[in-house]
């Protein structure tokens, strides 16, 4: 992946995004690697889907997913909460939901728990299959609400740069968040994305086209 092929000579410190969450769709020109290309391509460079790269089939997510859901309900048993489960297919990925009330302490500050909780459910669901997972996981519509405050972020900040003609540096996101911000980029004219720095501290940063 090369998200940061196009960072200019004088920011050597910016890498390319190969976390594993970050590459479902194409993005703008600077995405052309990483997490335009990231939060799937990054993801697909780190966990291959089912078949050593191939489209994991419908029946494979569906596994996947009813893998995930049986995870997260005992889970749900030993800590004693509350939580209607819900199981989807978006693109070529299972998800899972868990919908109720009083769930904050599953999704933690910022998402953390919640990051954390999906990987530990791709691992349950790789110790099952055998196959590695790229399963998206939601708790109490935290993505949901997460995913419109950052596209508004974006826009924001796609104005500014197209006001300044400079360089804006967001703060340090999630691979999830990261790629929600490069495909609202993506989608405006006059800007560009890519992303810098080492996780936990990496960032978009929204350029002049």
């Amino acid at each position: 992946m090369v998200d940061d092929a196009e960072q200019s000579a004088g920011e050597p410190d910016a890498t390319p995004d190969v976390t594993p969450d970050e590459a479902e769709t194409g993005g703008s020109p600077a995405e052309a690697g990483p997490e335009a290309g990231s939060e799937a391509g990054a993801e697909e460079a780190a966990e291959p889907a089912n078949g050593g790269g191939s489209s994991p089939d419908l029946s494979a997510l569906e596994q996947e997913g009813e893998v995930a859901a049986d995870y997260l309900e005992a889970l749900l048993d030993i800590l004693d909460m509350d939580g209607d489960l819900e199981i989807d297919i978006e693109g070529e990925r299972a998800s899972v939901a868990i919908v109720g009330d009083d769930l904050d302490d599953l999704v933690g500050q910022r998402g953390a728990t919640l990051e954390a909780l999906q990987e530990l459910t791709r691992l349950a669901v790789l110790q099952e299959t055998g196959q590695r997972s790229r399963l998206m996981l939601d708790i109490g519509g935290y993505r949901l609400r997460r995913r419109g405050e950052l596209v508004s972020l974006a826009k924001a900040a796609a104005e500014r740069v197209v006001a300044t003609g400079q360089d804006e540096r967001l703060a340090p996101m999630t691979p999830f968040e990261r790629k929600v911000v490069h495909d609202a980029i993506a989608a405006i004219d006059g800007v560009i994305s890519e992303s810098e720095g080492e996780e936990p501290q990496r960032r978009v940063v929204v350029r002049p086209a």
